[in-house]
């Protein structure tokens, strides 16, 4: 039996026993393109549902969950193209096919273990695709502990001709296989896993062995989830959950350390200073963004399928993304200054006509601020974005303004690195003539260079490397293993540059002590950084005062004071 309602814009609500006493029939209902916006209690009560046509409602926004109460089924549901946000949570036992294509407002799944009978499912997001891969029927997960054991019965039924297959119907039924096989004997207690154990005799009686087992139903879902949202957490692997965590706290604390001690200390402001400040605050960001990712990874572990449009249409992933961008792209710009400065102080170390000043190092970072923001801001706008993968990186390249935007950061980063090695080559250079600097010495300033120049290329090489095939649409690297960059050489310059470029050295030492005396800590040992400071200051006013020409002695001590910055 059929009933059909279409096309009444005037009906909003499908109220209570609202097709009660149609008949006992099975009734297929199509009630589509109409007013509805929400569907009450007890709505389709003494019905016995086949089909159950809901879509093209395009302001039905909300089914009681004791809708199907009191009803049948039904067999299919379609509530395609509705402003569904949930379902209900009754009466979903039965359904076979559910049709939700094009229900965008339909963002997360009751609980699987309601979806019973599901054979076919047709989606709007590849993300819920993924709860039911794994889901079995009812009857299948009943089964699976029997039927393990009759691979042979199964393997000589599919060989039978058709024909003989229909004739003989001592194995086309369950309860004669189990009666034919011997491993299995008719007690119950000496056959736990006894079908009559398990089913009366009309379930037994009609079971089909070589259609229910031989030929089982396997569960379909479409759109099938992508190469860029494979279906799994947001960071993929366990041991990567766990690593994340260390991995931002150090960041977070070591930048955050950094900022205090500098941002609090008496001494003047000046220029390597001040960019050690911008640095911090750049790779403190990028802390920020992987405890975003590590914090939203553990509350949606096992269940990202259900969260997963949420969070990356959501503000969460474009903040997250924003963060990243901005944060990796001022940590690079930072970075190349700071390398170029150094080289410039002692290029120039006796031309102090030509030292950078604060009044030149403000506007050049200025300048590196709107660039990062200017960069971060692109994908909020439309030019590739932050809700393609999980991980909220800017990996859309569909369109060429897109493709163009990756491979513009990626150039600029290789260019950075190629300068800041060109710097430090220089500097090496500089600092290797023997009549400025002892041999010990020598040594020391190559190895701390290497160290840096190293941690930026391990930052930076691989993931410039496989991100450059990927905007060339030859990915290299699967997104499940990009995240493996993403937690081990992402975020080595934000973890390494406190401790590189401020924690280990003399300069940052004292000042920290003196920030612990401040607070009742640690007084003796700043008072000694203290007296060795004003030692070497008025040794240096003698020394300048009675010199009529820069000595190599204190070139030399510039060369290496503009390293310890």
């Amino acid at each position: 039996f059929q009933r059909e309602l279409c096309d009444n814009l005037r009906m909003t609500i499908i109220p209570q026993n609202a097709f009660q006493g149609m008949n006992n029939e099975s009734l297929t209902l199509k009630l589509y393109k109409n007013g509805f916006e929400d569907i009450h209690s007890h709505a389709f009560n003494g019905t016995k549902l086949n089909q159950l046509i809901l879509k093209d409602n395009m302001n039905l926004r909300r089914i009681h969950n004791d809708a199907l109460r009191g009803a049948t089924g039904p067999d299919v549901l379609d509530i395609s193209s509705t402003a569904l946000e949930s379902l209900p949570s009754y009466g979903l036992e039965a359904i076979q096919v559910l049709n939700a294509m094009s229900s965008y407002s339909l963002k997360r799944l009751p609980p699987l273990d309601k979806f019973s009978s599901l054979l076919e499912a047709v989606l709007t997001y590849p993300s819920h695709c993924c709860a039911f891969r794994n889901l079995r029927t009812e009857k299948q997960n009943l089964l699976l502990p029997i039927f393990d054991n009759f691979s042979k019965e199964c393997e000589s039924t599919m060989r039978k001709p058709t024909n003989e297959m229909l004739d003989d119907s001592d194995n086309t039924s369950l309860w004669s296989a189990e009666k034919n096989m011997h491993p299995f004997e008719t007690d119950e207690e000496s056959s736990p896993y006894s079908y009559s154990t398990i089913f009366d005799d009309s379930e037994m009686d009609s079971f089909d062995f070589e259609y229910d087992f031989c030929q089982p139903k396997v569960l379909t879902c479409t759109p099938e989830p992508d190469a860029f949202n494979p279906c799994e957490d947001i960071l993929g692997y366990s041991f990567l959950r766990v690593l994340i965590w260390f991995i931002n706290i150090l960041a977070i604390a070591g930048n955050f350390t950094v900022l205090l001690v500098l941002l609090t200390s008496h001494y003047k402001l000046t220029v390597p200073r001040f960019l050690m400040c911008n640095l911090s605050f750049a790779d403190f960001c990028m802390g920020l963004y992987l405890l975003l990712i590590a914090s939203v990874d553990a509350q949606t572990s096992g269940q990202y399928y259900n969260h997963a449009i949420d969070w990356q249409t959501g503000s969460g992933c474009s903040t997250a993304g924003f963060f990243t961008v901005f944060a990796s792209e001022l940590s690079v710009y930072t970075l190349t200054v700071i390398t170029v400065e150094r080289w410039h102080t002692i290029t120039y170390a006796m031309q102090l006509d030509r030292k950078l000043r604060l009044r030149h190092a403000v506007p050049i970072m200025l300048g590196g601020w709107l660039f990062s923001i200017g960069i971060a801001v692109l994908p909020l706008f439309g030019v590739s974005s932050y809700m393609k993968v999980s991980i909220c990186l800017p990996m859309d390249i569909e369109t060429g303004l897109s493709q163009a935007y990756i491979l513009l950061i990626l150039v600029l980063n290789v260019v950075a690195f190629v300068v800041i090695c060109t710097c430090y080559i220089k500097i090496y250079i500089a600092v290797q003539n023997p009549e400025l600097v002892a041999a010990n010495k020598d040594t020391k300033v190559a190895k701390k260079m290497a160290i840096l120049i190293f941690t930026d290329f391990t930052c930076m090489a691989p993931i410039s490397f496989f991100a450059i095939s990927a905007a060339f649409k030859v990915p290299l690297i699967t997104v499940t293993n990009s995240k493996i960059l993403l937690v081990l050489f992402y975020p080595v310059n934000s973890c390494a540059n406190p401790f590189l470029y401020a924690i280990f050295t003399k300069a940052f030492r004292r000042d920290f002590f003196l920030l612990m005396s401040k607070l009742g800590c640690c007084k003796s040992r700043a008072e000694l950084y203290r007296m060795n400071y004003f030692s070497a200051y008025n040794s240096n006013c003698k020394n300048g005062g009675a010199a009529t020409a820069p000595s190599k002695t204190s070139q030399a001590f510039l060369l290496l004071s503009a390293l310890e910055k």
